[in-house]
């Protein structure tokens, strides 16, 4: 009789108790709305803020679906009584990513959740708003909602709704604020960045470097000179020029700019100090000395034939302590390494192609794309020049592709994949004072290095 009396009693309470589950934390993240959205709007950095991984160090995830946005998924499988097995599907977005400039004050993220915890319907539910006084703080509201139905077993776990959920939400707020703060602090709205998948480029190289406090006219005459003697240099060698000149970041310092312009050619064998050098037989298989060498390119081969006599340290014809082939005291040849890369596009003077570089950084890390800079260097490429009539008046602006390497992302980036469009400002009369990064016209073309638009300094 008893036991039956506490049966009727735990039916009783079970159908009295609630048939849905709500918990939620709220979080202040010094980050502006856009960077906390792109964050929570793909799965690529959620190992990197999420509580299962600080939970279970065995938890292994796979990516799925779409790279951005709604149809994004992510699952997991960790150990049975700490991470447990699960996957998540970005169900919603709102505003669209476009949509979110400074004029958008909230949004909204829903994540559909397909895991261990009991019920049914089971979803995230995170909310943006804008806070602070100058609007570029974002506080994050994290909800999980579960339905339970008339299962007296669900019903009775909504008591420990505070328990590995309410945890889990928690834990992963104060990841997702550590994670935000290695994120540069930079406004990337104006970015309308592309994937490319450039292509290996024979280039001539010259390195150097200026005092920053000497400004954009020390840059210039450096640039000059280096492109001059490249361009001499490939006479030399009975070489042609391609493309207009890349410039290379070996280190942006506060005092210091040092950097390597670069020059494409039309060949990959040169011929120096009488022998034969082709610049791709080993440069899959043979790695810089200095992870720094390749900042600017990959590692060249030695010369084609085994049987060629040896040649004195530093001299003409043998390697650099990069790996790179000396042509002379100042010049080295090597092959540019190709693969995917995040380009942006600055229009206006070189002043502002430190913010551009800065800015396709943050995307990336947002977006969850990985590079190594001190692997792989930012660059850029003088597609088109600045061009200055006889009353020193600018009637067409300087263009410059700016690339980050990358070493795993998507196909495409959102804008790309919508077919967003870059602004313009071709018909302008003077340089521009402000930032107009963007993306090439189309979004199919994959251009080397060797490839940019027209022949400049």
């Amino acid at each position: 009789m008893a036991l039956v009396i506490v049966a009727v009693l735990a039916v009783v309470v079970g159908i009295a108790m609630p048939g849905s589950g709500h918990v939620e934390r709220s979080l202040v993240i010094g980050k502006d709305i856009r960077q906390v959205y792109d964050v929570l709007n793909n799965f690529r950095r959620f190992s990197d803020y999420a509580e299962l991984t600080g939970s279970d160090p065995t938890i292994k995830y796979d990516l799925s679906g779409k790279a951005y946005g709604p149809g994004a998924e992510i699952s997991w499988t960790g150990a049975p009584k700490k991470a447990g097995s699960g996957k998540l599907t970005i169900a919603s977005a709102t505003p669209e990513f476009n949509k979110i400039d400074s004029t958008v004050n909230s949004a909204q993220i829903v994540w559909n959740l397909d895991g261990d915890w009991r019920g049914s319907d089971k979803h995230f539910t995170l909310d943006l708003e804008r806070e602070g006084r100058t609007h570029k703080l974002t506080k994050v509201t994290w909800a999980y909602d579960v339905k339970y139905g008339f299962n007296l077993l669900n019903r009775y776990s909504n008591l420990y709704i505070h328990g590995a959920p309410d945890a889990f939400i928690q834990y992963s707020l104060t990841g997702l604020q550590n994670m935000l703060a290695s994120v540069k602090n930079v406004d990337y709205g104006d970015l309308v960045p592309y994937i490319e998948q450039t292509k290996p480029t024979p280039v001539l190289v010259v390195s150097t470097k200026i005092e920053r406090e000497g400004g954009l006219d020390a840059l210039t005459e450096a640039t000059d000179a280096a492109v001059k003697l490249l361009q001499d240099t490939a006479k030399k060698l009975n070489v042609n020029v391609t493309g207009p000149r890349i410039l290379v970041v070996n280190n942006y310092g506060d005092q210091t700019f040092t950097f390597d312009i670069a020059l494409p050619i039309d060949a990959t064998t040169l011929t120096v100090a009488g022998q034969s050098h082709d610049l791709t037989a080993e440069a899959a298989a043979k790695a810089p000395a200095d992870p720094a060498a390749a900042a600017s390119a990959a590692a060249p081969a030695s010369a084609a034939s085994t049987e060629a006599p040896a040649v004195a340290a530093n001299a003409p014809g043998s390697m650099d302590k990069y790996g790179r082939l000396i042509i002379d005291q100042d010049v080295r040849a090597t092959m540019m390494a190709g693969g995917p890369a995040l380009k942006g596009e600055w229009t206006g003077t070189y002043a502002g192609v430190p913010q551009a570089r800065d800015e396709l950084e943050a995307y990336a890390q947002t977006h969850g794309y990985k590079y190594d800079t001190v692997v792989n260097r930012f660059y850029d490429i003088l597609a088109r020049p600045e061009q200055i009539d006889t009353n020193n008046t600018v009637t067409q602006y300087a263009r410059y592709d700016v690339y980050l390497p990358l070493s795993d992302a998507p196909e495409q980036t959102p804008e790309q994949e919508a077919g967003i469009q870059p602004p313009t400002l071709d018909d302008a009369q003077a340089p521009a004072a402000s930032s107009s990064s963007a993306a090439p016209a189309a979004a199919g073309s994959a251009a080397a290095p060797a490839e940019a638009a027209s022949a400049g300094k």
